[in-house]
């Protein structure tokens, strides 16, 4: 039996489908969500005498999911904005950079598997798509960036009872060429990765995750490749072939009662996107216990390694994660302003109270070390490692299912060594910066057959 589906005041593309209802269902969701910012230094330090930032940014988002038997389709498109970004009367975009509509995700899964097997699945997912592992550290959808984080790969998934091994791979490059290979990850329109570093020309892993009674634990092996390059004076000029950069290691994460622990080591070596030789490491423990029925407290620390030992760099970077959720909301750390590629300690406290069924509050703690030596502005003399202390407050209620609201407001209380030319480089930067948000997100469900 066939059904047919209208809905008005719909695109076009989804204004009516038909699906066989015994087999297929087709779901139709959508995203609208402000932030509205107060930035007082807000990534780095201003410098003494800058004004702050004030200004609303939203994610528009329409998403549609389709379910049939052995194969699944997901399609997402969005548009990121400032408001006021386009005056009240354009009819197009002006320049590249104002253009944020674009295609956040579109991917098709194949079940290898019949469907109706309930205790393992095969199958193969290709197309745009997020990666998100664990607790995001090291691969996820970076969801608090208003345009998130998407990759176009193949990823072949297996799942079976409590255990899950997935493979991954993806091949990029500007265009469709004639002859030729060579990936150039600073073109137009290409920007760096969350980090601040180079999008990677290519890149393979290998997952494989076992679920426990409170938890999961898993291995990650993961590959990814930079285009080779030689500066010609000043410009870059990229060459055939590819550097290759490796990172693995261990996850672990479980509740025992009212305390959870969560673990992660991770090692990277091979070559990192200039080309240097790596050998880094990031260390993490964490520990939450729940004090009474509403509040949590607990403790942590972090250690990623940094600096250099003679020509091999033991900067580790956090791959294609979200550095948001984990080195102080402000992004210091991690994010796309750089900080030296020094490494860092993070000793931090954090507490949870939950006030009522749709309220609960957050306040956090951060105290910041450089891993390794930073040199002053002389590049002989050394200075204290101490960066600063962060301190994170967030507040978050949900009026309704589909209505959320949430507002945050951080403190960094930065030191010269965080100012200085080897790692924020700010002259004559302030010594205690602001952040303040509030956001509104309002998530629809338009359909659901």
């Amino acid at each position: 039996m066939k059904k047919w589906y209208c809905k008005t005041g719909l695109p076009v593309l989804f204004s009516c489908v038909t699906f066989s209802a015994a087999e297929a269902q087709l779901t139709l969701t959508g995203q609208l969500r402000t932030r509205t910012e107060y930035r007082d230094g807000q990534g780095a330090p201003l410098p003494r005498g800058a004004k702050p930032a004030f200004f609303t940014s939203q994610r528009s988002r329409l998403s549609a999911g389709y379910e049939t038997y052995r194969l699944k389709f997901g399609l997402t498109v969005q548009d990121v904005r400032v408001w006021g970004q386009d005056v009240s009367t354009i009819n197009r975009t002006t320049t590249q950079d104002n253009n944020g509509f674009m295609l956040h995700e579109a991917w098709a899964e194949i079940l290898l598997t019949d469907t109706s097997s309930k205790n393992s699945s095969f199958s193969l997912k290709l197309g745009r798509q997020e990666l998100v592992y664990d607790d995001v550290r090291l691969l996820g959808n970076l969801d608090w960036l208003q345009q998130a984080r998407r990759h176009d790969a193949a990823l072949l998934k297996f799942n079976s009872g409590k255990w899950m091994a997935h493979a991954g791979i993806a091949f990029n490059q500007n265009k469709e060429n004639a002859s030729g290979t060579i990936y150039n990850s600073t073109a137009p329109g290409y920007a760096a990765n969350t980090n601040g570093g180079t999008a990677y020309k290519s890149m393979q892993f290998l997952y494989a995750g076992r679920k426990l009674a409170g938890g999961n634990t898993s291995f990650l092996f993961f590959a990814d490749q930079f285009s080779k390059y030689h500066m010609d004076n000043t410009v870059k000029v990229f060459d055939t072939g590819a550097w290759s950069r490796f990172t693995t290691g261990l996850y672990f994460t479980n509740t025992f009662k009212k305390f959870n622990l969560t673990a992660s080591a991770y090692y990277q070596f091979g070559k990192n996107a200039n080309g240097q030789k790596l050998s880094g490491e990031l260390l993490s423990l964490t520990g939450q216990y729940a004090l009474t029925r509403k509040f949590s407290a607990g403790i942590g620390y972090d250690y990623t390694s940094g600096g250099n030992s003679g020509t091999t760099s033991r900067a580790f970077d956090p791959l294609y994660g979200t550095p948001h959720k984990f080195w102080g909301y402000m992004d210091y750390f991690y994010v796309a302003s750089g900080f030296g590629n020094k490494g860092l300690h993070d000793a931090y406290i954090k507490t949870r109270y939950k006030a009522t069924e749709k309220l609960f509050l957050t306040a956090d703690a951060h105290v910041f070390n450089s891993a390794s030596k930073v040199l002053a502005a002389d590049n002989v003399n050394t200075l204290d490692k101490y960066l600063g202390t962060e301190v994170d407050m967030i507040a978050a209620y949900t009026l309704t299912p589909v209505i959320g609201f949430e507002a945050g407001y951080s403190h960094f209380f930065g030191t010269s060594t965080l100012t200085s030319p080897n790692v924020k480089n700010v002259v004559n930067g302030k010594s205690n910066s602001n952040w303040a948000y509030v956001s509104i997100n309002i998530k629809p469900t338009f359909l659901v057959k």
